[in-house]
Parts: C-alpha cells; sequence; structure tokens
C-alpha cells in the first residue's frame, strides 16, 4: 500500500502543479521501494503502475512525447527491470538458504533429541540456548537415557569449534546413548565415553591440526526410581545444584575426574559420588556458560541465588523463569552456548 500511495501522490501532485515543475522522476522510488521486502512479481507491477502513471502525467501536462519525458520513461523502465531482476536473484538465494536451513535443523534435532518431559517418577524439563545467530545447537550437549528402573542424564560441553567440535558433540551423545542402555555401571559408561571421543579425536587428527586441543566437560547423574539418591560423576564440568525447599546445595563430589578426551580416565575409573535426592527437590544440571554470562559491568550470573527465588515452582516453570533471569542479566546477548536440565523426584512414579 506505501508505494500505490506514493504513486498516487507524486502522480496528483504533478497534474496539480505548473508544468514547470515535473515530479515524474520521483516515481522510480516505488518500484526501489517495493524491491526491499515484496517479491519480483509484486516489484514489476509496482513498477508497470509508475511506468503508467508517468505516461498519465505526461499527457496531463502535454510533455508525452517530448524527448526529456522520453528519456525519463526509459529510465523509470530500466530502473524497474534492474530491481525486478535483483529480487529473481534474491528469491532464488532465498530457497536454496531455507534448504539449507531446513538440513541443518534436521540435523540438529537428530543430534541433540528433545527430553521426556516425564519419566518415572521424574518430571525434566530442559532448555538450550546456542549463541550463534540462526543455530539450535552449539558446542554444549544433553541427554537422557531409561533402562531398568534407572534413569541417567548427561550434560557437557565441547571444548572446541567448528565441525570437530560438533562431532565430538555427537561422538559423546553416541556413546552415552549405547552405554547407556547395557548392563553398564556409571563408571564404565564414563570410560566408554572417553574411548569412543579418543577414537573421534584421533580421526580428526590428521585433517585438523586443531583436534588435538578439544576436550568435552560431562557430568552424568544416575537417578533410581526405587531409591531417593543421586549418584554424580563430573569430568571437569560445574556441579550440579539441587533445590530443597527455599534451599540451594551444591553436589560438589569428592573426586572430580579430568574432562573426556584427555586419554586420563583410561587410568582409573572415576568414582561416583551418592547425595540424597528427595520428593519433592530439584537438580539442576547445566554448562558453564550459565554462571559465566556477564551483564555490562562484567557482574558474572549468580545462578545459585536465581535458582532460590524460584522456590516453591516446578521444573519447567523454574527453567522458564532461569532463562529469562538470564537474558535479563546479559541484555538479550550470549556469549556462550547454554544449557540447563531440571529434573523433578516427585511422590508417585509415572505409571
Amino acid at each position: 500500500m506505501i508505494p500505490l500511495g506514493l504513486i498516487m501522490i507524486i502522480a496528483a501532485l504533478d497534474l496539480t502543479l505548473p508544468r514547470s515543475v515535473h515530479l515524474g522522476p520521483l516515481l522510480v522510488v516505488a518500484p526501489a521501494l517495493t524491491a526491499s521486502f515484496a517479491g519480483p512479481r509484486c516489484t514489476a507491477m509496482i513498477g508497470a503502475l509508475a511506468l503508467a502513471a508517468d505516461v498519465l502525467s505526461g499527457l496531463g501536462q502535454g510533455v508525452l512525447r517530448t524527448s526529456e519525458h522520453n528519456v525519463e520513461m526509459l529510465a523509470l523502465f530500466a530502473v524497474s527491470a534492474v530491481v525486478v531482476v535483483f529480487r529473481v536473484v534474491h528469491e532464488r538465494h532465498l530457497a536454496v538458504l531455507h534448504q539449507v536451513r531446513s538440513v541443518s535443523e534436521i540435523a540438529q534435532r537428530v543430534l541433540l533429541r528433545p527430553l521426556p518431559r516425564r519419566v518415572g517418577p521424574l518430571r525434566i524439563a530442559s532448555i538450550y540456548l546456542a549463541a550463534a545467530a540462526e543455530a539450535r545447537i552449539g558446542g554444549d550437549l544433553y541427554a537422557a537415557a531409561r533402562t531398568d528402573g534407572v534413569t541417567r542424564l548427561l550434560i557437557g560441553d565441547v571444548r572446541g569449534k567448528g565441525l570437530p567440535a560438533i562431532s565430538d558433540a555427537a561422538a559423546s551423545l553416541c556413546a552415552f546413548r549405547e552405554a547407556s542402555h547395557g548392563p553398564t555401571t556409571l563408571p564404565e559408561l564414563m570410560t566408554r565415553m572417553e574411548t569412543s571421543l579418543c577414537q573421534n579425536l584421533t580421526e580428526h587428527a590428521d585433517t585438523d591440526t586443531d583436534a588435538q586441543e578439544c576436550f568435552v566437560t560431562a557430568a552424568v547423574a544416575e537417578i533410581p526410581d526405587a531409591e531417593p539418591k543421586v549418584h554424580v560423576i563430573a569430568c571437569g564440568h560445574p556441579p550440579p545444584l539441587l533445590l530443597r525447599g527455599n534451599r540451594v546445595l551444591t553436589l560438589q563430589p569428592d573426586q572430580v575426574a579430568p574432562p573426556l578426551g584427555l586419554e586420563l580416565l583410561t587410568e582409573s575409573e572415576p568414582r561416583p559420588a551418592t547425595f540424597s535426592f528427595e520428593p519433592g527437590d530439584i537438580l539442576l544440571l547445566y554448562t558453564d556458560g550459565v554462571i559465566e554470562a556477564r551483564d555490562r559491568t562484567g557482574t558474572f550470573f549468580d545462578l545459585p541465588a536465581r535458582l532460590g527465588e524460584r522456590a516453591g515452582e516446578d521444573a519447567g516453570t523454574l527453567v522458564e523463569r532461569l532463562r529469562e533471569r538470564l537474558f535479563e542479566h546479559v541484555n538479550g546477548r550470549l556469549d556462550d552456548d547454554t544449557a540447563m536440565i531440571a529434573v523433578e523426584r516427585l511422590a508417585t512414579p509415572d505409571p
């Protein structure tokens, strides 16, 4: 409607003003403006209407067949044709970009599957915020696996960039999912993840010189249905937080294993730490992108304090409120990928 209005206004003024004042050249604004937001067909239509308005204006002022008016119409036609060609090329690029985005979204969903909302006596809520624009995943990862009476949760952070980082995340997730469904203990699970990640890094060493510098910090929590406990192994990862009533507890294991991918877990298996996890408690797993988020003054995001403010809320509401507070703290701009998993133990299991 804006280009049509401009054409009508310019044509009306051109007919009412004296012959010495000619506004016909301003009609070129209409197709040029249309090309900024509309497709090639709409742009061509506006260009044709602008040319028709210029013809009517020339007839009204009696200058239609003058050389100056002919040059004016030729220039208007040329500009309209150029912007239409521009829109055609732009539309083709948009179609290719849309296809690439569709493939990328499918690949990201396959790699980072959504977590179940309810498993056994647990209610799970998760959120993932990628720092890169137009991305759904980045260097952070999470996963959940269900075995007989046990739920295992993984959260991690890949140290690296580019395709090797995504490849390391995929290797860690695949190893976790494969090993979690078998009769493996928690230390054996971490060892298998370490082995798989080291093999992946070795394969990339020939083509990527930075592959040997990549590693993954990870934390795995194992929650049995029959016992109000949680077993935690942290491999260079921030310790989980537990919200019990209005108190926030840090589940810091006595032994913190080195990050995965450094070939250090092959010497000795990490030992899990056991903590109380009673009905009504909420366990929060997170990546360092949350606690290292800074505001304009350089102050870090105080996750324990923010978590304590959310006492009495369910896992889904808690995660959503933490996301809002995090964006308020960084003024809507994240410098690192962030991920959070809130696990709430219910009084009764899922039938």
